[in-house]
């Protein structure tokens, strides 16, 4: 069985609730399992991500989309936390060949969420993963997703502390994309490995 896993920090609930929506797009495709793990400020320890289950769980996905809210313009601390525990598997690439895709949310309408979603992109090309995007022009699907225009990924965006509806329409979109493209292509992937 493919397995899905969305790995994500929440600290409000608006990431929890993009990452949700992610989750219930990947349980719209048959045969694909999705496994939801987020990062506690209990796997925090001296600074340090320390949480070897939830590893082991994203050892074993097909798919791993990542999830923050964005801070200053980047990840939050503790997503960049769990990040940096990732390198272990860095340098032997055990992820390699495994799809990913992202989705972050901010405050502000253009909060260099952008930046957020690149960070993503960037670790998962460390670890030798293929990114998935969107593949709706943003602004332009007659049913409302990708309203603010990031091909890379899922933005979000919460100003009264509430997700917009297209914002999580598009990150279910994703979630859906991302499974039926691993269903369709994860064990050639992995032959190659």
């Amino acid at each position: 069985m493919t397995i899905v896993a969305v790995v994500y920090f929440s600290a409000s609930g608006s990431a929890q609730a993009l990452a949700r929506e992610v989750v219930s797009g990947v349980n719209t495709v048959e045969d694909v399992k999705v496994i939801e793990c987020q990062v506690q400020a209990w796997d925090l320890f001296e600074g340090r991500f320390d949480n070897d289950e939830l590893m082991c769980l994203l050892d074993n996905a097909d798919a791993i989309i990542f999830g923050s809210p964005t801070y200053m313009g980047g990840v939050s601390g503790q997503f960049k936390a769990f990040a940096d525990a990732t390198s272990e598997r860095w340098d032997s690439q055990q992820w390699r060949n495994k799809f990913a895709g992202g989705f972050t949310v901010g405050s502000c309408l253009n909060g260099d969420q952008a930046n957020t979603i690149q960070y993503m992109a960037t670790l998962a090309s460390q670890h030798g993963m293929l990114w998935i995007g969107l593949d709706i022009a943003g602004g332009y699907n007659s049913v409302g997703l990708n309203r603010l225009g990031c091909q890379l990924g899922v933005v979000g965006h919460n100003p009264e502390g509430e997700v917009h509806r297209s914002d999580l329409d598009t990150a279910k979109y994703l979630g859906r994309r991302i499974a039926m493209i691993t269903k369709t292509c994860a064990s050639q992937l992995q032959a190659l490995s």
